[in-house]
């Protein structure tokens, strides 16, 4: 870059300011600077004075939080996190007090007896140098504290001082000078003067310190009750109570401070109970109503008292307990069975049986399997019932043996539909393709399948004779097929004798045969 050579005009121009610089600061009178320092001092008296005051609320808040952290433990945390905020930009500025005043005094300098008062320089240094003045880190760090605390303050009044103290604002004519709020606050300022500036920024920091803390004192003060909006309640879990179990209650006051507790009576007795929780267990059935009175200071040390009353109903334990596809119970068989409690949910209610298995198979649905044929079966419901176990009912049912089933040629006829057929015309081809026959009771309600073990045929020859044939097993044996295809249309056999074994593991004879015709 070339620099442009100075005319001896432009020469003598800048020699007369700087001239007229130190006529200036030659013309600071002692007076000036001295009501500098005496602001200053009146300043400091100020900041302390509210350091006192702030001091105090952060040791009302200290005792507060170790009284009743649960209520003050929030607003004490915002009250810290104020301090550290306002601390430490307190101290920076504290720091640049100093600097500015060794700058101008040495190293030595004392805050409390400046030597160069009238110093022009030594701020603008400290502030404003190239590459090292800290004028803008402090804007920065007024601007940054002042948006922070304002979002604190509820109240608009309050929230325009702190605005107002914490400005850093331009004032129009130094804008127009084209000066920003550093150079317009520390450029060419005496050190005192500097330093006086400074100490206001301290004296409206804490100033705004003590703003926010009221502030926060009085949200705890908010959550006080009022005597003139309260009322006393009782929450019960259950208006309807089975008899053993517990009619629970919850006694409050509305609008109450829950980390304040009253005094509930029930009756004439103390309720000692950390959380207004009642508890009584509940002997006899019948309509009974709790009764008593909530007392508690207020605000003013006045005792007041609200009256309570909530009925209550016990009832005796009832259970449901029914056989989902049956008025009895089959031996042997996997009998559904289905459970419940009214006003229990589902999930706290079990089952339990004797005279056989039981085993779970969803909610409220069980498959029972009794032993013996003859012998009823029990079951016993509970129920968990304020954390432990209660008998709701027992049930008896009897158990029976398992009907004959009926039997039958299963075939699939001409429209693919599986077919059971159990007596009557039927074609020859339909009981070739069956190639056996089947067991089953299909009332419609069960369908319990059974296993043929061994059955008869009985045909009738040319000479009127009846001629049986037996198989051992559910298919038809390779003579009874060259019978059945033997015979013409409207031909007659009867299926007889039929053995079969039921899920109950008891083999029996059907006494009822199936009558075949051939179509």
């Amino acid at each position: 870059m070339i620099r442009k050579k100075l005319t001896p005009r432009q020469k003598m121009i800048n020699l007369m300011y700087v001239v007229l610089m130190a006529m200036l600061a030659m013309n600071v009178s002692s007076d000036v600077l001295n009501g500098f320092q005496l602001v200053d001092e009146g300043l400091n008296r100020s900041k302390d004075n509210s350091n006192s005051q702030n001091e105090a609320i952060y040791q009302t808040l200290e005792a507060a939080m170790k009284q009743n952290p649960e209520k003050t433990r929030e607003w004490y945390d915002r009250a810290k996190n104020v301090r550290s905020m306002s601390d430490s930009l307190y101290n920076f500025v504290e720091e640049l007090k100093l600097k500015i005043v060794r700058e101008a005094d040495g190293e030595e300098a004392d805050l409390n007896d400046i030597k160069s008062r009238d110093n022009l320089e030594a701020s603008t240094h400290v502030m404003l140098a190239p590459g090292v003045g800290q004028g803008g880190q402090l804007k920065n760090s007024i601007d940054s504290f002042r948006e922070k605390v304002v979002k604190m303050v509820n109240d608009s009044a309050q929230q325009k001082i702190i605005n107002s103290n914490l400005s850093t604002e331009v004032p129009l004519k130094a804008k127009t000078l084209g000066k920003n709020w550093q150079e317009y606050m520390f450029e060419n300022t005496p050190v005192v003067a500097a330093v006086t500036l400074l100490t206001k920024i301290q004296t409206d920091l804490r100033h705004a310190e003590g703003e926010i803390l009221h502030q926060l004192v009085s949200n705890i003060d908010v959550k006080d009750i009022r005597v003139n909006q309260i009322s006393a309640f009782v929450i019960p879990n259950a208006q309807t109570v089975v008899r053993g179990g517990k009619f629970t209650a919850q006694i409050v006051m509305a609008a109450v401070d829950t980390t304040q507790r009253p005094d509930i009576y029930v009756g004439n007795t103390l309720l000692k109970s950390s959380n207004g929780r009642y508890e009584t267990v509940c002997g006899s059935t019948g309509d009974f109503t709790l009764k008593g009175y909530i007392q508690m200071r207020n605000g003013n040390g006045e005792m007041i008292r609200r009256e309570f009353s909530q009925p209550y109903t016990v009832v005796e334990p009832s259970a449901t307990v029914s056989a989902s596809l049956m008025n009895m119970l089959y031996a042997g068989y996997k009998n559904p069975i289905s459970v419940s409690v009214p006003g229990v949910p589902i999930n706290k209610v079990n089952l339990s049986m004797t005279n056989g298995s039981l085993t779970k198979s969803g909610n409220g649905e069980y498959i029972a399997v009794p032993s013996k044929v003859g012998e009823d079966v029990t079951f016993t419901v509970t129920a968990e019932n304020e954390g432990r176990q209660q008998e709701m009912g027992k049930f008896t049912f009897h158990v029976r043996k398992l009907p004959d089933p009926t039997g039958y040629i299963q075939y699939t006829d001409a429209k693919g539909n599986t077919t059971r057929f159990k007596g009557g015309r039927i074609s020859k081809q339909a009981i070739m393709s069956a190639g056996g026959i089947g067991a089953a009771i299909d009332d419609g309600i069960l369908d319990i399948t059974f296993k043929v073990l061994g059955f008869q045929t009985y045909f009738v020859d040319n000479m009127g004779n009846v001629v049986p044939e037996a198989s051992n097993s559910a298919s038809f044996t390779p003579s009874q097929l060259a019978k059945i295809r033997s015979l013409n249309r409207g031909k007659l056999f009867n299926i007889s004798s039929i053995r079969v074994i039921g899920p109950d593991g008891i083999e029996r004879t059907l006494t009822s045969p199936v009558e075949v015709i051939i179509q």
